[in-house]
Parts: C-alpha cells; structure tokens; sequence
C-alpha cells in the first residue's frame, strides 16, 4: 500500500495475545467502517479493546486529514503482540504451588488510505 496514515496502540489489555488474534484474522485489509461492522457483530471479549484501537487510530488520521471518511481508510497492519505477563500462584496437591500466568496483549493499529 501507501505510507501509513496513522497507528494507536493499546497496551496492557488485560487478554491473552491468542485470543485477540482470532478476531484480529478477520480484519485485515478491511475498511475501517467495515472492521467496525464487522466488530459490532462479534460475541467475543477481545472486540471491545479492538474497536477502541481502531477508533483511535482514525481520529488520530483525522487530526492530519479532518475531512477522511471510515470508508476511505484501510487497516494496513494489525497486530497483537505479549505484553507482560503477570505472575500468581495457587494452591496445588500435596503443599505446592503452581504458576498461573496471566497475559497481556499490545494491540497495534496502523491505517492506509484505500
């Protein structure tokens, strides 16, 4: 594509990285309208923070090109990458404990114009 127009990320959403690639896969390439059309029907955790992404990332290219449209911007790259993870334990079987990790994700947007 183009130079990109513009990128937000959100960091430190509380959710496993792998989770959020599975929303993330239909996205790709889409128009920012329809990536929001498409998260609006999606019953899954991880659209939430996905939609907040992308809204920012858009009016972060708003702020360059305040007449764009959601139509005429297209998600060139989105990614979900571990952030830290925070270390807790629980009670085991016979005295021990057992490491639960919980993840992290840093979602990275970054738009095209079409």
């Amino acid at each position: 594509g183009i130079e990109m127009l513009s990128r937000a990320i959100a960091r430190y959403v509380r959710m496993s990285p792998r989770k959020v690639r599975f929303v993330i896969a239909t996205l790709r390439r889409r128009t920012v309208a329809q990536a929001r059309t498409i998260l609006s029907a999606t019953n899954r955790r991880a659209a939430q923070p996905l939609e907040k992404a992308i809204r920012s990332a858009f009016a972060n290219a708003r702020v360059k090109e305040p007449t764009l449209r959601e139509e005429e911007v297209v998600l060139s790259r989105i990614v979900a990458d571990d952030g830290p993870r925070w270390k807790r334990h629980r009670a085991a079987a016979f005295g021990r404990a057992v490491r639960i990790l919980k993840r992290t994700t840093h979602i990275t947007v970054e738009l095209e114009k079409q």
